[in-house]
């Protein structure tokens, strides 16, 4: 796993010890972070409040322009729908994702918009499988699986 993928994983740790779905993201530009987020939906009652969304936002005003060009987003979740039209239209490079997810990843659901000759901006979609983005979220559904038939 890259030290950019690590550093998304330690904020989607943040965001599980803050009963927030652990997903984390880094926005990297040459060689440096840019954008940091972790999801965030329930601290601050928003369903924009997804860890991509608030990456790109600061990358954006850390580098002074929405155009992310020559950016990559290393996440530990496959981005959903929403957060795949951002990175399109954020004009990133390229999305490396450590988790698939079959229920809510655009990808996995065949939401193309990345590839879509359609569309003004395409960018890669990778998948690094990891082990560490599973499991983080594996054990914090179960925790509240368990959590939910206590009484």
């Amino acid at each position: 796993m890259t030290d950019w993928m690590n550093e998304a994983l330690r904020l989607a740790e943040k965001a599980a010890a803050e009963d927030e779905v652990p997903v984390g993201a880094v926005v990297v530009h040459g060689d440096r972070i840019v954008g940091r987020g972790y999801n965030q939906r329930e601290t601050r009652q928003s369903p924009m409040a997804h860890a991509e969304i608030l990456a790109i936002d600061e990358a954006s005003r850390n580098l002074g322009t929405w155009r992310l060009v020559g950016a990559t987003l290393f996440v530990t979740l496959e981005p959903c729908p929403m957060c795949l039209a951002a990175l399109q239209q954020a004009r990133i490079d390229a999305v490396v994702y450590g988790a698939s997810d079959p229920k809510g990843g655009a990808i996995s659901l065949g939401y193309l918009l990345h590839e879509d000759l359609r569309t003004n901006h395409r960018f890669a979609a990778r998948f690094e499988p990891s082990h560490e983005c599973g499991e983080i979220l594996t054990k914090f559904f179960r925790q509240k699986r368990q959590g939910s038939t206590q009484t």
